[in-house]
Order: structure tokens, then C-alpha cells, then sequence
């Protein structure tokens, strides 16, 4: 990953900020961000907010052969994916080294520690067993990845239920949810990673460091303990140097710290289950805080429905009688009536006076169009009149030239002019043929 490069100015303010024991959020040196646990409609699925730093679990299960030097222990399988959606720097479908290190840190978390019993996972020893798969998603990086998701890795894990199973002979049934209640894992203890970032080589000491402070620190430690203050794996990077004191205090800590976290994961999971039980509402979208943008809110009043006739007999003997009251609507023609305010209709008889206009108008469209055309034949008639008397010259060149030969004496009227005369006079007709009949009307 290319974290977001901090100038020389933001370095220097944020290195002068913990020198004075002062953070950016407000926060301690020893202060844990909020944690925040929703989760999902399906068992085995949660959303860790660690800050403004999400994580998403989901947990699976499917029968598969065991290994062959394993033949009844069930396989557990950790996936973390960082994807561009968390953070700009992160690179789709390439293992960077924060990834492979952040994978690591988990297996070595909740595998190597043993919080799971694997026995319990088997069904046939040497032919089926129970592969459980976490994968994590980073929703929104703001730092302090790695307590995040080990939160939500135990978390997811916890409320997880496999399908139930019976074994009868060689035959194996897997009972769906309605048939049989599915089966919570067999955990032991619930290891939680807690990080301390390290300031000008160990001098300066911060807990849950963000992202900003990521940048600008010398080296990070991080211990995953249980409540009973079992270190179950430790893991310091950075190149720093640091003494047995600093290591025993940061232990201290984290006792503190993950006996907090845990409570509040056991009271999670024990609200979900009653909701669940009592057949109240759950899921993310029921996890959502009910945040609206607008600016006034007012709260909803109750409506008196007591002697609602009274009111209406006073409210109707107050008020004016109405002008005209028609008993039933007037039905002019089919698919009209009255409406409004009792005024007649007249869309009936507008229809129709507009069909009889049109019709007219086509008629004497017709008639000015006949006239017309009685006319150009007219005067094609006089043009081959004329034409007849006139020499033809035939050529007996191959390009075939006609000559033309022009009487002396042109006519007085054209084509064109006749013709544009003709629809003037068409026109004018036709307007005052208009005009009287509505007048007339």
C-alpha cells in the first residue's frame, strides 16, 4: 500500500501534538477509540466500527475431506481483503506487504491460538469434516487495521451457527435451519489484538494509533490476549528497540483493554439472541442510527375523534347554502357529463361544429384544387397550339443537340404568371367564402 504522503508541515505539527500528550480526535494516549458491533440478518455476519474504521466478517462452513495428518480436526481458513473502496492507495488483486502481514497476524491470532476447538468440527473421522472460512473486508481504512478485524474476525465466529448433522452407518444428513437449529462453534476464549505505536524510538507511546499517526511513527507492537490475560501471539515491527519496561506496560494495557472489548462483545451477542428469540427486528438496516437532514421535526399529535358528528353538523348548518344544486348530472352526449360548478356542457356541440367546418373546408379545398387544374390544362393546350407551327431541326451529331427556335413575338402571358395569378384569386375566393359563412353564423 502507498499511504497518502503527509508534507513536512503536517509531519512536524503532528509530531509537536504528541510531544504535548495531545491527539487529533480529542483522545488520551491510553484512550481506545469507540467500538461499535452491528449485525447481519444471517447468522455469522457482523460489521466492526473501530472509529471511522469498518470492517466486515462473514463466516461459511462446508463438508470437505480433512488433511491427511489431521483425519479429525476440521480446517479453518482466514482471508483478509483490502480493496480501493477502503482507501485510494490500496491496489485491486495484488498481494502487497501489508496484506501478507495483516494475514499472518490473524492466523497466528485465531488459529495458533487455539480459541477454536477443531475436534468438534469433525463428522466422519478420515472423510468429512467441517471447513470453517472467515473473510474480512475492509470497509473504510482509518487506521489501526488489525484490531478491527480481529474483533470482528471473534465476533463473526461467535455468532456463528453450522447446519446440524446426523450420521447414520455411512450415510451423513445435514439438516436444514427449519428441520433442526443450527450449531454454535465450540470456542474457548476469544483473543483480541490490541497495537501501540512507538514516537522518536520509544518515547512517546500511543494506543489505537489513526492513520495519520501511522504515518509518522517509528515502530508498532501488537499483542493479542484474552480476558484471562493470556498473551496468545506478540509481534513488534518497525525496526525499533524496546525494553522489557515498555513491553510489560503495553501488556498491562491491553489486559485492560481486551477485558473492556469483551464485555461488550458478550453484550452484543446477548442482545442479538433475545432479539432474535422475541422476533423483533434485526439486521443491518435495523442497526442503522435514524439520522434525517431536515432542519425541523415535528412530533406527531394525537387527533380527537370524539363527537366527530357533532362538529360536522355544526360546521355544515354554519356554512352558506350553495347557489344551484342540480339532483343529477345532464348527459349531453355519450361519454361527457357535468362537472364543476352546474354550467352546461358544450363539448358535444363544439365537436361537432368543428367536424362541419372541416368538412367545408376540404370541400372548398377540392373545388379551388379543380379550378386550378382545369386551368394548366388550358394553357397546355394553347402551348401545343402554338407548338405545332414551329420547325423541328434534327441533328445528326451523336451528343444529340436540340435547338430550340423561339417565335419573334414572346407571349404576353406566361405559365408562371397565369398560374400565380390563378391561386391569388383562388385564395382571396376562398377568404371571403369564410368570412360570410361566419358571419352568417
Amino acid at each position: 500500500m502507498k499511504a497518502t504522503p503527509l508534507s513536512n508541515c503536517e509531519r512536524r505539527f503532528l509530531l509537536r501534538a504528541i510531544e504535548e500528550r495531545k491527539r487529533l480526535g480529542g483522545r488520551q494516549c491510553y484512550d481506545y477509540r469507540n467500538v461499535r458491533i452491528s449485525f447481519g440478518a444471517d447468522y455469522g455476519c457482523c460489521i466492526v466500527e473501530l472509529g471511522k474504521t469498518r470492517v466486515l466478517a462473514q463466516v461459511s462452513c462446508e463438508l470437505v475431506p480433512p488433511k491427511p495428518n489431521r483425519p479429525t480436526e476440521g480446517i479453518l481458513f482466514f482471508n483478509l481483503e483490502l480493496s480501493p473502496m477502503a482507501a485510494p492507495g490500496f491496489e485491486p488483486g495484488r498481494q502487497s506487504e501489508l496484506l501478507v502481514k495483516l494475514n499472518r497476524l490473524i492466523e497466528r491470532c485465531l488459529r495458533n491460538s487455539k480459541c477454536i476447538d477443531t475436534e468438534s468440527l469433525c463428522v466422519v473421522a478420515g472423510e468429512k469434516v467441517w471447513q470453517i472460512r472467515l473473510d474480512l473486508h475492509l470497509l473504510n481504512h482509518d487506521g489501526n487495521i488489525i484490531d478491527a478485524a480481529s474483533i470482528a474476525g471473534i465476533v463473526a465466529l461467535c455468532h456463528f451457527r453450522r447446519p446440524d448433522v446426523s450420521v447414520q452407518g455411512e450415510e451423513v444428513t445435514v439438516y436444514t435451519p427449519e428441520e433442526r437449529d443450527p450449531v454454535p462453534l465450540s470456542i474457548h476464549h476469544m483473543p483480541i489484538c490490541v497495537s501501540f505505536a512507538f514516537f522518536q524510538q520509544g518515547t512517546y507511546l500511543l494506543v489505537d494509533p489513526s492513520e495519520r499517526e501511522e504515518c509518522v511513527m517509528d515502530g508498532l507492537l501488537v499483542i493479542a490476549m484474552n480476558k484471562h490475560r493470556e498473551i496468545c501471539t506478540i509481534q513488534s515491527s518497525g525496526g525499533i528497540m524496546l525494553v522489557q519496561d515498555q513491553v510489560l506496560r503495553c501488556s498491562k494495557i491491553t489486559a485492560v483493554k481486551v477485558a473492556e472489548i469483551t464485555e461488550l462483545i458478550q453484550k452484543a451477542l446477548e442482545n442479538d439472541q433475545k432479539v432474535r428469540k422475541e422476533g423483533g427486528k434485526f439486521g443491518f438496516a435495523e442497526s442503522i442510527p435514524n439520522q434525517k437532514i431536515t432542519a425541523f421535526k415535528m412530533e406527531s399529535a394525537a387527533v380527537d375523534t370524539n363527537n366527530v358528528e357533532e362538529q360536522a353538523e355544526e360546521i355544515i348548518t354554519k356554512a352558506d347554502p350553495p347557489s344551484e344544486a342540480f339532483a343529477k348530472p345532464i348527459l349531453h352526449t355519450p361519454g361527457t357529463a357535468q362537472i364543476g360548478e352546474g354550467i352546461e356542457n358544450s363539448w358535444g356541440d363544439l365537436e361537432e361544429s368543428e367536424r362541419e367546418e372541416a368538412a367545408e373546408e376540404e370541400g372548398e379545398s377540392e373545388a379551388a384544387a379543380f379550378e386550378c387544374r382545369e386551368m394548366e390544362t388550358e394553357d397546355t393546350s394553347t402551348m401545343r397550339e402554338t407548338k405545332k407551327d414551329e420547325p423541328i431541326v434534327l441533328s445528326d451529331s451523336e451528343e444529340e443537340e436540340v435547338v430550340i427556335l423561339e417565335p419573334q413575338e414572346l407571349p404576353k402571358k406566361t405559365r408562371t404568371q397565369t398560374n400565380s395569378k390563378q391561386e391569388n384569386t383562388s385564395k382571396k375566393a376562398f377568404n371571403k367564402r369564410r368570412k360570410k359563412k361566419r358571419a352568417a353564423r
